[in-house]
């Protein structure tokens, strides 16, 4: 293969990703207003400008489509969270860099959120299964965070992961809360916060006393 065949190669693979992307994007914002499941081909291509066969190109179908959303809108919470574990400080320094992180991300990646809440128990059964299967990835790197930290000492690997369980189960319920609150009222924001903090708060004093039975 030649220079000139590789660069015409790379143009065409730079090309599809970025009608791929689109594709996305596209989506994303469509489904803003509706469901996973309610959504058609044709809107989304539509909007990108691209015949619908091209869409084949890049998904299978509309739920495959649907999962690499559910990819893109769970990686970078997933990056945000394990560098705040990571870190070694005390309990409350890392509970308030908790909440600020979901914040933070929910402001960043409205749409992203949304889709995540809403197809969570939605209609489209790949998608559903992707989110539960996300989530229990991040489980089980915090898990490993969790347990590498002093007071997970003499913990069981069972209760240090219905642990991991518990902090993703409020991570994301707290993102909803944040997604929720009117952009007129930062009044709201602040007491979604300051109840996120208390409730992790509490998990993390159990934490300090749990003893399995």
């Amino acid at each position: 293969m030649n220079s000139s065949t590789r660069a015409t190669l790379g143009v065409r693979q730079a090309q599809k990703l970025k009608t791929r992307q689109a594709l996305l994007d596209a989506a994303l914002k469509l489904l803003e207003e509706q469901s996973l499941s309610s959504l058609g081909l044709r809107e989304v291509t539509r909007v990108v400008g691209v015949a619908p066969a091209a869409f084949y190109r890049h998904f299978r179908d509309m739920a495959e489509l649907g999962v690499a959303l559910v990819e893109e809108s769970l990686g970078s919470l997933h990056v945000m969270i394990r560098a705040v574990l990571a870190e070694q400080q005390e309990a409350e320094e890392v509970i308030d860099r908790s909440v600020e992180a979901v914040a933070d991300h929910v402001r960043r990646h409205p749409a992203h959120v949304r889709f995540i809440a809403r197809e969570r128990h939605g209609g489209v059964r790949a998608v559903r299964e992707a989110i539960a299967a996300e989530l229990a990835r991040f489980g089980d790197e915090v898990a490993a965070a969790l347990a590498a930290q002093e007071v997970s000492r003499g913990w069981s690997a069972e209760d240090v992961r219905m642990l991991a369980g518990l902090y993703v189960d409020h991570l994301v319920m707290t993102a909803s809360a944040f997604l929720e609150a009117s952009a007129e009222d930062p009044e709201e924001e602040r007491v979604i916060a300051d109840t996120a903090r208390r409730q992790l708060r509490l998990i993390s004093l159990g934490r300090r006393h749990w003893r399995a039975a």
